[in-house]
């Protein structure tokens, strides 16, 4: 086994040639100050890439992942990178994005134990349990990818509870929130109507956003009962 990765660093200068033929000085303009106007909060999964899904090129997107793409409110990480993104680089918007066919929300949904993972997972189950009558009314082909739209709405929620957005609401600044997923097998973002830019209106946006989503998959749940 290579200890150098000679094949990565191959790939590496290839992508930074390709880059600067196709746009002269792009890594001298790298150089200045970052300005991007939006965070990403996403999972780790290696299949969404976040900059490509959206066609942004680096430096145009703040990125935050972790497995099962969650705001947690003492965990650190997240929470710097929010307070970043608001306070120093004044992202406009914050987006949730959740994905179809997420292992960690699988394991969440099924109880299955991967080691240490499963202790920051017991945040997803939370959001299982919360709607435990509404996934067991889904067919079981359904219920992964129902629970990753009730996480990435839960974890949206989570960060407009966060002191950061509280705040910078408070002081007038323009900042929305968004809860989104991908869907792993066409390639597409689809918004979940969850958008919030004040303290006022996170509680409506959620219940609306929730009612919208749990219409959507009964509805699914009809199709396949039909």
């Amino acid at each position: 086994m290579s200890r150098i990765l000679p094949d990565l660093f191959a790939r590496n200068r290839a992508w930074a040639a390709a880059t600067e033929a196709r746009e002269p000085g792009f890594f001298t303009r790298l150089l200045q100050q970052q300005t991007p106007q939006y965070l990403w909060i996403g999972c780790a999964d290696s299949r969404v890439p976040a900059n490509e899904l959206v066609g942004l090129l680096p430096g145009e997107l703040f990125v935050h992942r972790n497995v099962g793409n969650l705001v947690v409110h003492s965990d650190l990480n997240a929470l710097s990178v929010i307070q970043y993104a608001v306070d120093v680089l004044h992202v406009s918007h914050i987006i949730v994005v959740g994905h179809s066919n997420c292992g960690g929300v699988r394991a969440a949904l099924t109880d299955e134990r991967a080691g240490l993972v499963d202790n920051w997972l017991r945040y997803v189950q939370d959001v299982r349990d919360a709607h435990e009558a509404f996934l067991a009314g889904l067919d079981e082909s359904l219920r992964v990818d129902a629970l990753v739209e009730l996480n990435v709405l839960e974890q949206a929620r989570n960060v407009c509870h966060t002191t950061v957005a509280r705040d910078a609401w408070q002081r007038g600044q323009t900042v929305a929130v968004h809860g989104w997923v991908y869907g792993l097998h066409d390639g597409l973002l689809e918004d979940l109507s969850m958008t919030v830019a004040s303290a006022e209106e996170v509680g409506p946006a959620y219940a609306s956003a929730l009612a919208l989503m749990k219409q959507r998959w009964q509805q699914r749940q009809v199709q396949i009962g039909a």
